[in-house]
């Protein structure tokens, strides 16, 4: 048989004393709360007494816990700005990182816009060019320096047409299509172009060399004056090119010349202006003569 849920305490007499006890404080507590209130109304300037007695009493214990409630709200607070600011610092990150890539395309665009207006210029200057178009792509790698143009025939574009950029001379049109041609570059090591130095026209034949450099060959070997800065152009000799565009500047002399680094990278040329060829006839008498050469040695 299961013992009944309401079980007296018995003969324990400490549960017997904790019942009373109880009771007891119970009693007293409604003793002395019905006495203050008795002395509240009966003699208010006494129970203000009683009343700054128990605040005097109970202070220590008040203002621990007021200052172990202070450090916890404060540390709750710490807490939440730390991470707050943890945020805060992410979002700032994000915030300029967004605004350098903003910056980097600003400055590629300014920089675009100069080149642009440097080429209008040039086009300004030499009202014969056919036309302005994009280099679409060029050779990096291979042994050939060829670069690909974004017009071709139908917009006038003919075999051996100089190619250039605002900052150089590029090379010359080898072969076109309808909308796109080929451009043998000047870095190109079977592209030989007749330059002369700026500041004397001392006349010379620069080769590249392949890697945005060329070979600057006197016509004279026993006289090599070349220096370091002096700038090359086109000296208009053969008919092909018009004289004055700049091409490269002395890096280096060597003993049967110098070295020269090209004014114009493909690379970083966006648009570039194509030119008529100079001298046409010329050029034209040029490779009749070449091709009948060419014919005899066959023949022979």
């Amino acid at each position: 048989m299961a013992p009944p849920t309401n079980r007296r305490p018995g003969f324990s007499k400490r549960a017997q004393y904790s019942i009373f006890a109880s009771y007891l404080l119970g009693i007293l507590g409604a003793v002395v709360g019905l006495l203050l209130l008795l002395i509240s109304f009966i003699d208010p300037r006494g129970f203000s007494v009683l009343r700054t007695i128990g605040a005097e009493a109970t202070a220590p214990i008040s203002k621990t816990l007021a200052e172990a409630t202070g450090a916890t709200g404060s540390a709750a607070d710490n807490i939440a700005a730390y991470f707050n600011a943890a945020s805060k610092n992410a979002a700032m990150k994000r915030e300029l990182e967004k605004n350098r890539v903003e910056l980097l395309e600003a400055k590629a665009i300014k920089q675009e816009n100069e080149r642009l207006k440097r080429l209008l210029k040039l086009k300004e200057e030499t009202n014969d060019s056919i036309g302005i178009a994009r280099l679409i792509s060029s050779t990096s790698s291979s042994s050939r320096r060829i670069a690909t143009l974004g017009i071709g025939s139908t917009s006038g574009v003919l075999v051996g047409q100089p190619v250039r950029a605002p900052e150089g001379l590029i090379g010359r049109v080898l072969e076109t299509g309808p909308t796109t041609a080929r451009i043998l570059l000047v870095s190109d090591g079977k592209n030989v172009t007749p330059v002369k130095r700026a500041k004397d026209e001392l006349p010379a034949f620069a080769t590249g060399r392949g890697d945005g450099t060329v070979d600057v060959r006197p016509i004279n070997i026993s006289d090599n004056p070349f220096e370091p800065g002096d700038l090359l152009t086109t000296s208009g000799s053969g008919g092909l090119y018009s004289p004055g565009i700049p091409i490269a500047m002395v890096i280096e002399k060597t003993d049967t010349g110098a070295i020269a680094r090209l004014l114009a990278n493909p690379g970083n040329v966006g648009h570039v202006i194509v030119q008529p060829i100079f001298q046409a006839e010329t050029v034209a008498q040029i490779e009749k003569a070449e091709s009948e050469a060419a014919d005899s040695e066959e023949a022979e």
